[in-house]
């Protein structure tokens, strides 16, 4: 279960405001020790959701065995390395078995429950591949993540507007070219 300690993390925040040689009482910075705890809490509150709670299948009354993306879902995280931002767009594929499918909020949902965490974009990429795959137990799925990544753009090789991309493949994605091809054109569609 997650647990966030509010007091702790102000008290953190006002050490690093000290570390920059912060006035504490300056009235722009008295209230940024609770207004970055709130952020936080806010921002990791995904670590309290079980996913799984959100992924009920559905079974609908039509039998579509074909592709179905979902794309440009788009979220924000925190690199665990950095506690920096990264933000982009997640695109997830799946092919139904029988008449067993997802609804499209629950897949939205996903994301955002994975992303609000001290994320790596490669292991957010991987748990909803993974997640959709075990629950809805499709043919296949297959999700792409595009992100851009703060420690990359304001610090360090200080690359705005570079992107990373990963994607993780599953089931028909992975063993049938085609198919993967298909949903890649759809995907630049």
């Amino acid at each position: 279960m997650f647990h966030f300690d509010e007091k702790k993390a102000q008290r953190a925040v006002k050490l690093l405001l000290e570390s920059f040689g912060e006035d504490l009482n300056r009235d722009g910075i008295k209230r940024t020790p609770e207004r970055v705890a709130e952020f936080y809490k806010e921002v990791l509150s995904g670590n309290k959701i079980d996913p799984l709670k959100f992924v009920p299948v559905h079974y609908a009354t039509e039998d579509h065995a074909a592709i179905v993306l979902v794309k440009d879902i788009t979220f924000y995280s925190l690199c665990e390395h950095h506690l920096l931002p990264f933000f982009g767009r997640t695109h997830i594929a799946y092919i139904p078995r029988k008449d067993k499918i997802i609804g499209v909020s629950k897949l939205i949902k996903l994301v955002e429950i994975f992303a609000n965490r001290l994320q790596l974009q490669e292991r957010l990429t991987k748990q909803l591949a993974d997640t959709v795959m075990k629950f809805v137990k499709p043919h296949g799925v297959m999700v792409v993540v595009e992100a851009e990544h703060l420690c990359m753009t304001m610090r360090g090789v200080k690359k705005p507007g570079s992107k990373m991309v990963t994607s993780a493949m599953r089931g028909i994605f992975l063993k049938d070219v085609r198919t993967r091809s298909e949903a890649m054109s759809l995907l630049r569609g």
